[in-house]
């Protein structure tokens, strides 16, 4: 594969807030902590408070990369690493989607590891472990049990239960046959079907089966899978736990940053609660609230704790207390000695929420990358494109807009009434100046006559712009059909597509290539031709 890069701006699809992140608009300064450049990072390591417990957190990972059969001497090397207090991580997140979800999901864990790589060779005195933190805890099945593939939508269709990452595999099997299936008959299709069935029917829940999956796809990179639902790690976080449900701390900060951040001119991605920890079990996950007697309860559920009994509970038993989506993010900060977190365009806007919250509790906030987001195109795609004389860059313009262009270009007959306009324009200027001396009161008749031709005028060029498109029939297919391969349902590809077929064709050369042409900290849309 080879690689272009276009702003972000360009591509029509990102919110205003990352773009003027990526801008480094100085109205976002107070959200943050350092800026994500080179310069950022010297900063970061330089103010960095190391307060990781680092013997608790490799003991866990230890023990949970044991149920793995095998694990790569990369990944062994990169877990002893986290005893040092000269390594640092770097960590993306997300939901447990099966079969690893849309591309994103795969692009986020590349970006990760080109980052950790890049601050290496810039800074190497200190080691850099990239991290995939799984969002065991989430509870949104409707999120993560589908994806798509040529087209057609798989999907694990049982009732939800709890956290999301202690649900049993035992019942994907249909679901592990049809994505096989859809993965046709070649070597690296073997090797794909394989690793899935591995993951899936040979583990017992989703977080293993998901940890098996990226593994194997990732640890010749040395990518260190961190699962937080584990007791040893919630005893750190304790003190966190019990401050955020009896102090109500989190709530005020994370309330102040938000109004802040909405003053500035942009908008909130998430709202703090009062009290921002679920109940859980392996049956349900629901949330904390405060009653007006002073004690607390679990919703739905006939659960009450005095004040006294939520904090012996939280430190006997933290691991029953899963953050949310505000808290999660301070949880990862305490456990990690992280310098970074790598994130899509709405986390890193929820992020910017959290500064006050990090200052409250003297924890370090981050560095917020947005991670890479990138097009794939193949040999059928690249040559409709330049056979129509299109570019990467222009498919990102609207349907419409694109065929518009196409038959303008190429259209034997000048389809514009621009020449004419400006003789009409003259005309009518010379007839407002006669209808002023006549009566000033005229000449507003006049101007509504001269808008309301204008929009005649307007209205003919597309009549002529659409009869023309019926000699361009052919064009306008293809455009659609390179339209709808690139923005499957109006959607980035990225957003919708499994990676699967994309491994199919180029195996382990495409997360290779993936990590070859990612360039993180220049914030570049990629495209991949």
């Amino acid at each position: 594969m080879k690689a272009s890069y276009i702003n972000y701006n360009d591509t029509h699809s990102f919110s205003e807030t990352l773009l003027a992140y990526i801008a480094k608009d100085k109205k976002l300064a107070p959200f943050i902590n350092n800026w994500p450049d080179l310069q950022g990072f010297e900063k970061q390591l330089e103010q960095k408070k190391d307060k990781t417990d680092r013997s608790t957190l490799v003991q866990v990972l230890k023990a949970q990369y044991r149920m793995l059969e095998k694990c790569s001497p990369t990944v062994k090397t990169n877990i002893e690493r986290l005893a040092d207090e000269n390594t640092f991580t770097v960590t993306t997140g997300h939901q447990l989607n099966i079969f690893t979800g849309p591309l994103y999901f795969i692009f986020k864990i590349a970006s990760t590891i080109k980052l950790c790589e890049q601050l290496k060779e810039k800074f190497p005195t200190y080691h850099f472990v990239p991290i995939y933190w799984m969002a065991t805890e989430d509870h949104d099945f409707a999120e993560i049990n589908h994806t798509q593939l040529q087209g057609e939508i798989i999907k694990w269709d049982i009732p939800a239960q709890a956290a999301t990452g202690r649900m049993e595999t035992l019942s994907m099997a249909r679901t592990v046959k049809k994505y096989q299936k859809l993965l046709g008959l070649t070597h690296n299709s073997a090797k794909l079907a394989e690793l899935i069935e591995d993951a899936y029917l040979r583990h017992e829940n989703l977080a293993d089966a998901t940890r098996y999956l990226v593994n194997g796809l990732f640890e010749q990179y040395g990518l260190v899978i961190v699962d937080a639902d584990n007791p040893a790690l919630k005893k750190i976080f304790a003190p966190y736990i019990r401050e955020d449900i009896v102090e109500q701390y989190s709530y005020q900060h994370i309330t102040k940053d938000t109004k802040a951040l909405e003053k500035a001119g942009f908008e909130a991605q998430v709202h703090a609660r009062e009290i921002n920890f679920f109940y859980l079990t392996d049956e349900y996950r629901e949330r904390i609230v405060a009653t007006d007697d002073g004690q607390f309860e679990v919703l739905h559920h006939n659960i009450r704790f005095t004040k006294e009994e939520l904090i012996q509970a939280i430190e006997e038993q933290p691991e029953c207390f899963s953050p949310n989506v505000v808290m999660r993010p301070l949880y990862q900060e305490i456990i990690l000695p992280n310098l970074c977190y790598i994130g899509g365009g709405s986390e890193i806007v929820y992020w910017l929420q959290l500064k006050s919250n990090f200052d409250h509790y003297k924890v370090d906030f981050p560095l917020l990358l947005p991670r890479n987001s990138a097009l794939v195109s193949n040999e059928a795609l690249d040559y409709k494109i330049f056979r129509l004389n299109l570019t990467f860059k222009s498919i990102f313009k609207q349907s419409d807009e694109l065929k518009k262009e196409y038959v303008r270009i190429h259209s034997k007959h000048r389809l514009n009434l621009n020449e004419e306009w400006l003789e009409m324009e003259a005309i009518f200027e010379r007839i407002k100046e006669r209808a002023t001396k006549i009566d000033p009161t005229l000449r507003p008749s006049a101007e509504a006559i001269k808008a309301r031709l204008c929009r005649a005028i307007n209205n003919l060029e597309k009549k002529f712009v659409k009869a023309d498109k019926l000699n361009f029939d052919d064009a306008i297919n293809q455009i659609d059909k390179i339209k709808e391969k690139f923005f499957p349902h109006g959607e980035l590809q990225e957003r919708v597509e499994n990676f699967g077929l994309l491994y199919v064709k180029y195996g382990d050369d495409f997360i290779k290539d993936l990590i070859r042409y990612f360039h993180p900290l220049e914030m570049k849309f990629t495209i991949l031709y």
